[in-house]
């Protein structure tokens, strides 16, 4: 038996990456999932986001492990489409007890429109873990039995490490505002024995960090390649490490273990 048999989780930005690495970790530890994803573009965003065929695979993949799964197109940036997937999977799942608060963009280098490139990172990196939060924890609270969130925050939410770019600072922003709804959710919550904890990743191996568009943005910005460095002689994890993290921080095993800021980042931070 799992770690998370009989629990049902939420993830957002399940499509690829990070996201769908939780849902199949969760997945083998016994948990159903309810999954959504934008599953198309945002024109500040210079690489490819997911598409549906992605959150597809997702399904495919969790569902191999002969577990149940809800998957949805959802915007984070939209509560009221959040409100729905969350009512439509646990209406078909029975329950809810994990929030994994995943989905984030980061359109780091030169943008045309500057405005709009910062506006997007914290529409989706900071209003929508608020949005998820809102439509979540209530559900939780409702239910009687507590739970576990986990945001996913960044190295860039302990260092100023964004670069001079109108995403970068979004980004590094939006990821130390996560760590502020983290401490004050984990204090919210905390009467009715929901957790609520923030994971801290370094590079990961995903089209987010592995794509075209990276080193150019490390070759225009050059200053940021120094800060940039793990302490572990890793240049980037995989989307299992943090997956792995967040399996422990969700289950029992951690039970008292909430408004932590993990990092799981080969000793970047530690720099």
């Amino acid at each position: 038996m799992g770690k998370l048999e009989g629990k049902v989780a939420f993830i957002t930005g399940a499509a690829r990456g990070q996201g769908r690495s939780h849902a199949v970790r969760l997945a083998q530890e016994g948990a159903d999932i309810i999954a959504v994803d934008l599953c198309a573009q945002i024109d500040s965003v210079p690489y490819a986001l997911a598409i549906r065929e992605d959150l597809d695979q997702t399904v495919r993949e969790v569902e191999a492990l002969d577990r149940r799964i809800v998957a949805s197109v959802a915007d984070v940036r939209d509560l009221a489409a959040l409100e729905r997937a969350v009512a439509d999977g646990v209406a078909q799942l029975g329950r809810l007890d994990i929030v994994l608060a995943n989905a984030g963009i980061a359109p780091f280098g030169r943008s045309d429109d500057i405005v709009r490139a910062f506006q997007d990172v914290i529409d989706v990196n900071l209003n929508g873990t608020w949005n998820t939060l809102r439509a979540t924890t209530q559900v939780i609270v409702d239910q009687g039995e507590g739970g576990a969130v986990v945001l996913t925050s960044s190295t860039a939410g302990l260092k100023g490490v964004g670069g001079n770019s109108p995403g970068g600072q979004a980004y590094t922003a939006a990821k130390h505002g996560i760590v502020g709804l983290m401490r004050t959710f984990a204090n919210t919550l905390a009467p009715h024995m929901i957790r609520v904890n923030t994971v801290h990743p370094t590079g990961v191996n995903t089209p987010m960090a592995m794509n075209q568009f990276m080193p150019q943005w490390l070759k225009e910005d050059p200053g940021i390649t120094g800060a940039m460095g793990n302490l572990l002689p890793v240049q980037i994890v995989e989307a299992s490490d943090i997956s792995n993290a967040i399996a422990w921080l969700v289950s029992d095993e951690a039970r008292y273990v909430t408004g932590v800021a993990l990092p799981v980042d080969a000793g970047f931070a530690a720099r």
